[in-house]
């Protein structure tokens, strides 16, 4: 049964696990990098080296999925092998330059070094028990400009010593979505303003490897309200 049907009816089927990623070049996958609209000069930032997905940094941008998809797990093995630094994944993207002419609208899980599973609202929301103390304050919580857009992660020392592979799931199914970060429960957020979309990675200043892109259709959350 193609993966798209089984996305679109939520069939179970945790044993039709595929990588998003083929290992050999980006098909199903797209960039957007603003400097490159009007330089033919620039190169991208995502490249495939040794078989992996590589995000360079710069020029910042995303690499987005041709894909929509919703309720499934999201299994991803990163590292920064030089200079610790950000990226993200972003789930639910959908309209390209939402933010800052640069962000598509979406829901950012972090991977910046020491804060990833943090949540960023792109124009979308999320809310996390104990909003106040893990958002800021209330009057100031917002999806766009200066607004308190960040969600700290439930967590600290999740992650490994700089250079090491880090294992994150992120599942979303309904109005959920969470996260783990080498088995660490890390986040959990609803009421999600979207529940679908496109899946996207980030370069934003720091290299990255991914060795695992893993996608799993799933008919439920792991986690029970």
């Amino acid at each position: 049964m193609a993966l798209a049907l089984l996305c679109a009816t939520g069939l179970r089927a945790e044993e039709e696990t595929v990588s998003l990623f083929n290992g050999k070049d980006l098909t199903g996958w797209h960039a957007d990098v603003p400097r490159m609209d009007n330089n033919a000069d620039v190169k991208s930032p995502f490249i495939v080296r040794d078989g992996m997905l590589v995000s360079l940094g710069t020029p910042p941008g995303h690499l987005i999925t041709d894909k929509v998809y919703k309720n499934y797990r999201l299994d991803i093995e990163y590292r920064f092998p030089g200079a610790p630094g950000n990226c993200g994944v972003l789930v639910h993207a959908s309209k390209p330059r939402a933010l800052y002419q640069m962000f598509p609208q979406s829901i950012e899980v972090q991977m910046l070094h020491e804060n990833a599973g943090d949540f960023w609202c792109i124009e979308e929301d999320i809310t996390v028990p104990d909003m106040e103390e893990r958002r800021g304050p209330k009057d100031r919580w917002g999806i766009n400009g200066d607004k308190l857009r960040r969600i700290r992660n439930l967590t600290d020392g999740s992650e490994k010593p700089l250079g090491e592979w880090n294992t994150m799931r992120i599942e979303c199914f309904g109005d959920r979505v969470d996260v783990w970060v080498n088995g660490d429960l890390v986040n959990s957020g609803h009421n999600a303003t979207a529940g679908s979309g496109q899946i996207a990675v980030q370069a934003e200043g720091s290299e990255v490897e991914f060795r695992k892109l893993l996608f799993t259709p799933i008919t439920e959350p792991s986690l029970k309200k």
